[in-house]
């Protein structure tokens, strides 16, 4: 698969996530394997293009990888100059965010709300894709409710736009994150269109990205919420996708990247917030490797960075590897 002029390594991507896809987390699954990650959603709102949150999130994960950055926004001159101003700062590739169902993204007509107004998406999707050279992608939801499915007619606006690859979460707005995500109407675009399908929703298994990539005909799949606590996921779809050997991450390897996370989190929003951002990855770390534990309570309650490193090797230590395993 490719967009634009980009050869991607394999079809298993990670979505943006606001709040949890920054640099640190987008290295690790990329370490893992995720052919492609993007990073949290950018707001086209000049007043915070040059703000110290605005710069951490442009971060990209090295100079090898394709530096996917997200932007979102409902005026077309605003979002086009954002994507602008991020190519400049080093975007590789814009997303735009139609797909967002949060209350405070669509009360400003962004995200998903769009949905609802096709001839402002295809204003939008045009003054972005005409204001710059690199890849433009776009992710979307089935439409804004169950009986205003319109996820064809935006994507056919999105082909004829000139967007070079589409992702579609498998609910409407409506649904926020709830119930089950369906593949029929990824299905029905991927049928209509010739450009490049992602397909995205409750993606949590080998199995399931089997299943979802056979029934969809969809050329990549992207995992969002199952990737929390679990960025070796990315290794196991890969190698079954691609036909190659299980690769299994042990524990004891499991522990030392958490603890490399962990660090990098500390250096990268520095040890005043990042010893707080690293709280809620520990608690989806837990659930994946420890979930009867009750770490994270004594874990919410340290302040300070090295109190976190020397209590979490400590827990690992003595209750997850044992004291006779060397790690």
């Amino acid at each position: 698969m490719r967009i634009g002029s980009y050869p991607l390594k394999n079809p298993v991507f990670l979505a943006p996530m606001a709040g949890i896809t920054d640099q640190p987390f987008r290295r690790l699954c990329t370490q893992y394997g995720a052919g492609l990650t993007f990073s949290e959603m950018m707001s086209s709102n000049p007043q915070v293009w040059h703000t110290e949150k605005s710069r951490l999130r442009l971060a990209r994960v090295s100079e090898a990888e394709i530096n996917a950055v997200q932007i979102a926004g409902s005026n077309a001159a605003e979002m086009a100059e954002a994507a602008k101003i991020n190519v400049e700062y080093g975007a590789d590739l814009i997303d735009i965010n139609m797909g967002c169902p949060a209350k405070k993204v669509n009360r400003k007509l962004a995200g998903s709300a769009l949905l609802q107004f096709p001839k402002l998406v295809e204003e939008i999707l045009h003054a972005v894709v005409n204001a710059v050279e690199v890849p433009v992608t776009l992710k979307i939801r089935t439409g804004w409710n169950k009986e205003n499915q319109n996820c064809v007619e935006i994507a056919k606006i999105a082909e004829q736009a000139g967007i070079q690859a589409l992702t579609i979460h498998g609910r409407t707005r409506a649904c926020l994150f709830n119930g089950q995500a369906e593949y029929e109407n990824i299905r029905k675009v991927k049928a209509q269109v010739k450009i490049p399908v992602i397909a995205n929703g409750d993606i949590q298994t080998v199995e399931q990205a089997k299943q979802v990539l056979a029934y969809t005909q969809a050329d990549a799949i992207m995992i969002g919420r199952a990737a929390l606590g679990n960025p070796w996921l990315f290794q196991e779809m890969v190698n079954e996708l691609q036909g190659l050997a299980p690769q299994p991450v042990s524990l004891a390897q499991k522990c030392r990247d958490i603890l490399h996370h962990m660090r990098e989190l500390h250096q990268f929003y520095g040890e005043a917030k990042g010893y707080r951002i690293a709280r809620k990855h520990l608690a989806w770390y837990l659930e994946t490797i420890a979930p009867n534990s009750d770490f994270k309570q004594t874990f919410n309650c340290l302040e300070g960075a090295q109190a976190q490193l020397d209590a979490l090797e400590e827990f690992f230590k003595l209750q997850i590897i044992g004291k006779e395993q060397r790690w």
